[in-house]
């Protein structure tokens, strides 16, 4: 697979996303698939895998490193810090320096490493001025539990502040055709300041891979079936879109998840998609990606077809959507 660079890093253009394995998308798979997915992506060329304390409040973690940590110089490990209280066994947003601390030492010994290569702030708690947070993590790569430092769903000015405390590696967040947030201002102020883009649900969380499309057959626990885009008047409309991309994939050979990961990989170099699954057949499909090339016309028909005019209804809940410090397309306007 093509490479990218994440700060001192030199990653597989497509990583890994761990969360479905673990969190948020109903029943975790058995364990035995887990791995095939995570095992095989090694083999498929991943590089980079992403987890977080939160996802399924340690079990993310801990099936990482326990299927992984065997591994552990194949492939460059991020985890994220801020959702959970100091154990690391209970939601919340919670940025105060000694909680991330804390929750770091928890993820370091699930993880069984003992260096975490990107530790992000998982939500900025408003609550916490930006600069304590990062000035935690800071500590933290003083003190060699961490490498690199990430932000996740934060604005352009949070990302301006906390690069001021100190360097940020990564920042990552939703981007994919249907949600184009990223494009209003952190893309540029990622680029200003030299900041690797990570983009999570690439594949618009499974919707734009031809999957979930209806919310009554997606399992009690899928919070696909708490988000507007999955609802009445607005799933309607975003099945007709959905239509409208299929062909474009189909027009350029490829599948829609793949169209998606190669319309992110040619939005530029510093950009790089994290689809998670717990299909191995899908895993490999989305490592395919990384070798396909969506022509100039292919380009202009997505971005014509798929974008924040387009789609119908915000990305999350009012209750979520609270909770993320980023700059909102004017169809999510509070």
């Amino acid at each position: 697979m093509q490479k990218r660079r994440i700060g001192q890093f030199e990653v597989s253009a497509i990583g890994l996303g761990c969360m479905s394995l673990s969190h948020a998308y109903g029943s975790p798979p058995p364990r035995e698939r887990a791995e095939a997915v995570l095992l095989g992506a090694l083999d498929a060329g991943y590089t980079f895998f992403d987890t977080a304390a939160v996802y399924g409040l340690g079990h993310n973690e801990t099936l990482v490193g326990e299927v992984l940590g065997p591994h552990r110089d194949r492939y460059v490990l991020a985890s994220k810090c801020g959702i959970t209280d100091a154990t690391g066994t209970q939601r919340g947003i919670d940025g105060r320096p000694d909680t991330i601390k804390a929750v770091c030492d928890v993820s370091l010994r699930r993880l069984k490493t003992d260096v975490i290569d990107l530790y992000y702030l998982h939500r900025w708690d408003q609550r916490v001025p930006i600069e304590d947070s990062v000035g935690a993590l800071g500590d933290l790569v003083k003190a060699g539990k961490i490498r690199a430092i990430g932000l996740s769903e934060v604005s352009a000015p949070t990302l301006r502040r906390a690069h001021a405390e100190h360097p940020i590696a990564a920042l990552q967040t939703e981007y994919s055709p249907w949600t184009r947030n990223p494009e209003i201002a952190v893309l540029d102020a990622c680029r200003e300041l030299d900041v690797a883009f990570v983009a999570f649900s690439p594949v618009g969380r499974g919707f734009l891979a031809g999957e979930s499309h209806d919310p009554s057959r997606l399992e009690d626990g899928d919070f696909r079936k708490t988000m507007p885009r999955w609802q009445g008047a607005a799933l309607e409309s975003n099945l007709r879109l959905y239509a409208r991309f299929k062909q474009i994939a189909d027009d350029e050979g490829m599948t829609t998840a793949q169209l998606c990961l190669a319309w992110l990989l040619a939005k530029g170099p510093d950009i790089i998609p994290i689809p998670g699954t717990t299909n191995p057949d899908h895993m490999r499909e989305d490592a395919a990606a990384a070798g396909v090339t969506l022509s100039p016309e292919g380009m202009t028909r997505v971005d014509e077809a798929v974008n924040g005019e387009t789609v119908a209804g915000s990305r999350y809940p009012p209750a979520l959507q609270a909770s993320v410090d980023t700059e909102r397309m004017p169809t999510e306007a509070a």
